[in-house]
């Protein structure tokens, strides 16, 4: 029986690349169905325990108990917000006082241009008028652009919940789906991938929550302790933006050096800035792998380059969404032994060598 020999490495990379390409423009294709309903499994992953809870325990209807789920959640996303509200609020309070040291501000800006490039004064004030015209030229174009912007907004969040609701009172049918697709000799395979899945994603999720809770404390504790003003709304900012990977310190810590800036003095900008990047350094080395910590590693690699890829594929969401698409992957990866190699890349020698050195203990 002569053996089947396997395509030479060149062949089998260039149909990975065409796969690779192939299924990126498909996903790009299908941005506004796919993107609700990517965020709509990660939150029913999320809420699964709580719709079981209650209708196991509780005894309501399944239709209930899911619906309830999203209602505690939509509940929790709402105290945030409106937390940010009021502290935005007494913000826009101090408004006067803001507007004029922003204006002191652009006075000293304006000194030190017309000091270090001689353009003066009026020249920059000519510059910012003729831009001031332009803007408010096309003001009906921003505006008619910003409500549209808003209300794809507000649809977006509606599906997000509709795909919530219906994969969580369709589960089983869903899982039952998914095993039968493949063969009863690999349904043992299928259901601990499904299973580890389900325990990463919601372990991921819920440690994004708690690391988030315990970044906003700790820079709402810090801020106070130095007397800055708003320092609630700035904390609460840092723990939001913190969720982003990378790009996430930058925003926040651009947003707490402007507000800072407007506020108060050079000394508490510093300061402001100082912390930051001290409570980020703090919270990569010590909070994400205690709190956030899975079984499932992701090199620092493969991380970054999702978020740039997920950004270009979906802007913000594909940000959001790349990390746990990345760790799905990996669980599929791991447990395919044709896929290992790939499942090793997404992870890095270090959890191999911990495997090992656990193989070794036992034995």
């Amino acid at each position: 029986m002569t053996r089947k020999l396997l395509p030479p490495f060149y062949e089998q990379l260039a149909l990975v690349l065409i796969g690779i390409i192939s299924l990126s423009y498909l996903v790009i294709l299908g941005k506004e169905i796919l993107d609700p309903l990517m965020f709509g499994f990660l939150f029913a992953v999320l809420l699964l325990p709580v719709a079981n809870f209650l209708e196991r325990k509780l005894h309501f209807p399944r239709s209930i108990s899911s619906f309830s789920a999203i209602i505690l959640f939509v509940g929790f996303i709402s105290l945030v917000g409106y937390l940010v509200g009021s502290q935005v609020s007494s913000l826009a309070s101090d408004w006067p006082m803001l507007k004029t040291q922003i204006t002191e501000s652009i006075v000293n800006i304006q000194g030190w241009i017309e000091n270090s490039f001689h353009i003066n004064t009026d020249k920059q004030m000519n510059y910012v008028h003729d831009t001031t015209q332009k803007i408010m030229e096309s003001g009906t174009v921003v505006l008619g652009t910003t409500f549209g912007a808003v209300s794809s907004l507000l649809l977006f969040y509606i599906f997000i919940l509709i795909f919530t609701f219906f994969i969580l009172f369709y589960r089983r049918l869903l899982l039952r789906f998914v095993v039968r697709v493949f063969s009863e000799d690999n349904s043992t395979v299928v259901m601990d991938i499904v299973e580890n899945i389900q325990k990463i994603l919601r372990q991921y999720i819920v440690g994004l929550i708690l690391e988030m809770v315990v970044v906003a404390g700790i820079t709402c504790a810090v801020f106070w302790i130095f007397n800055i003003k708003y320092a609630v709304l700035l904390g609460i900012l840092v723990g939001l933006f913190n969720i982003i990977p990378y790009i996430g310190i930058f925003t926040a810590l651009l947003l707490s050096t402007v507000v800072t800036f407007a506020t108060g003095s050079i000394q508490q900008t510093v300061t402001v800035a100082v912390s930051v990047i001290g409570i980020h350094a703090l919270d990569a080395n010590v909070l994400l792998p205690i709190i956030v910590g899975s079984k499932v590693r992701l090199n620092a690699l493969i991380t970054f380059i999702g978020i740039i890829v997920g950004e270009m594929i979906w802007g913000l969401s594909g940000m959001f969404l790349s990390i746990p698409v990345i760790a799905i992957f990996k669980i599929i990866f791991d447990r395919v032994p044709s896929l290992k190699p790939w499942g090793y890349l997404l992870g890095g020698e270090y959890e191999y060598e911990d495997k090992a050195q656990k193989e070794m203990k036992t034995e």
